[in-house]
């Protein structure tokens, strides 16, 4: 599924016309799950490393995980920003991963300019100013 999601943000930033290398990518959740505090076997790790590998400029942000910790597979030296209207509207792409009950869709989707979502937190929303790309 990361190439899958890699590839649906990668044609989403393209039809805005912007390329993946240079792009500011916030990533939503690294925990493994909705609502828990544990970032092992996350999808959001592997999707992060390959991001940068292709020269994004990537965050991230979780309420239950302030900062990754180094394991086997990943050493992603990274500390979750604060979600806040500036951070949102600066980003060129939100990717939602992990569904948190903290995130409030309306208003991410109000100061957001593109979301990839993965787990479809913002289908049904009538007024948003971001363009929402399900993946």
């Amino acid at each position: 599924m990361p190439e899958y999601v890699i590839g649906r943000l990668t044609e989403a930033l393209n039809e805005e016309g912007r390329p993946v290398r240079g792009s500011s990518i916030l990533v939503l959740g690294v925990a493994y799950k909705k609502n828990v505090d544990d970032p092992r076997e996350s999808p959001a790790l592997e999707l992060i490393e390959r991001l940068e590998g292709l020269g994004a400029v990537v965050s991230y942000n979780d309420p239950h995980i302030p900062r990754i910790p180094p394991m086997r597979a990943y050493d992603l030296d990274h500390t979750s920003v604060d979600l806040t209207e500036e951070i949102l509207a600066s980003s060129d792409v939100l990717l939602l991963v992990t569904d948190h009950g903290a995130y409030d869709p309306a208003w991410i989707a109000r100061h957001a300019r593109l979301i990839v979502d993965t787990r479809n937190l913002f289908g049904g929303l009538d007024e948003t100013t971001a363009r929402i790309v399900k993946a």
